[in-house]
C-alpha cells in the first residue's frame, strides 16, 4: 500500500511562488507516472503537471512556462513548483501516481488528500 501526503500549500500575492510536495510512504514501482491534479472552487479536477519514470513531463496550457514538477527518486518524492501565480490558480492541488510492475500488469493508482493553494491580494 502506498500513502501520499502532500505540503506546500499556503496563501501567497498574485505573482508570487509555491512549492508543493508530495511525498509517498511505500513502495513506487520502477514503471510509474507522478502527477499533480488540481481542483477549483466548482470546477472539476484537472490534470496540471506529469513527469514519467524516465523523467519526461508534460503540462497544462494554463500552466506552462510557470510551473515546474520534477521528483527525487531517493526520497520518494515529487514536486511542483509554482511561479508566477495567478488567482486562477488558486485550488486544492493533488498529487496522483500510476504505477506498475511491468507492461503485462495494469496500473495501480493512489491519491493524496490535496493541499490548498490560495492565490489573493
Amino acid at each position: 500500500q502506498v500513502q501520499l501526503v502532500e505540503s506546500g500549500g499556503g496563501l501567497v500575492q498574485p505573482g508570487g511562488s509555491l512549492r508543493l510536495s508530495c511525498a509517498a510512504s511505500g513502495r513506487i514501482l520502477s514503471i510509474n507516472i507522478m502527477d499533480w491534479y488540481r481542483q477549483a472552487p466548482g470546477k472539476e479536477r484537472e490534470l496540471v503537471a506529469t513527469i514519467t519514470s524516465g523523467g519526461s513531463t508534460n503540462y497544462a496550457d494554463a500552466v506552462k512556462g510557470r510551473f515546474t514538477i520534477s521528483k527525487d527518486n531517493a526520497k520518494n518524492t515529487w514536486y511542483l513548483q509554482m511561479n508566477s501565480l495567478k488567482p486562477e490558480d488558486t485550488a486544492v492541488y493533488y498529487c496522483h501516481v500510476a504505477m506498475r510492475y511491468s507492461p503485462s500488469y495494469s496500473f495501480d493508482e493512489y491519491w493524496g488528500q490535496g493541499t490548498l493553494a490560495t492565490v489573493s491580494e
